[in-house]
């Protein structure tokens, strides 16, 4: 199972918006993301987001941008930021047999995740970016590859 993990975008503070959606900057850099990711051809069986806004307003994008119905975006508590790494894991292993998952999230869960994943460890493995994206190769045993691990800069220029 390919697992890609991805930070939200940017967001308005919570003086500016007790919501938090995506800033005008947040958002332009997760739709260069969302392009980047149709570039590489990248197709998700499955796409989890966290309940709040900016981790929901992100897997739209990227859901629309690669072809995923926005209405089947997996909403959950797994995925927040405060979320312990197994917690998250155990709800991405319930998909086993999908080929490809993305997970829009937040720190410090995601470079939890990551770490869990890759070294069966609590250190963080990756740092992981507003709207970069991270690749992981996951067997049904065993301790995930990393596959790849995009900054938004990079992204940015994939998009073209």
């Amino acid at each position: 199972m390919l697992i890609h993990l991805m930070q939200h975008g940017a967001c308005l503070s919570e003086q500016l918006d007790p919501n938090q959606p995506l800033s005008p900057v947040g958002r332009e850099i997760v739709e260069k993301t969302a392009r980047a990711a149709a570039v590489l051809g990248l197709r998700f069986e499955l796409i989890v987001a966290s309940p709040k806004l900016r981790s929901r307003q992100t897997a739209e994008i990227m859901a629309r941008a690669t072809g995923y119905p926005v209405s089947r975006i997996q909403v959950t508590e797994a995925a927040k930021a405060m979320a312990p790494a197994r917690e998250t894991i155990d709800f991405i292993k319930e998909y086993q047999g999908l080929e490809s998952v993305l997970v829009t999230g937040h720190l410090p869960s995601l470079t939890k995740v990551a770490a869990a994943l890759l070294t069966g460890g609590t250190e963080p493995a990756v740092h992981i970016e507003n709207a970069g994206l991270t690749q992981l190769d996951l067997p049904e045993k065993g301790n995930a590859t990393l596959n790849w691990h995009l900054t938004p800069a990079q992204l940015t220029l994939i998009a073209g």
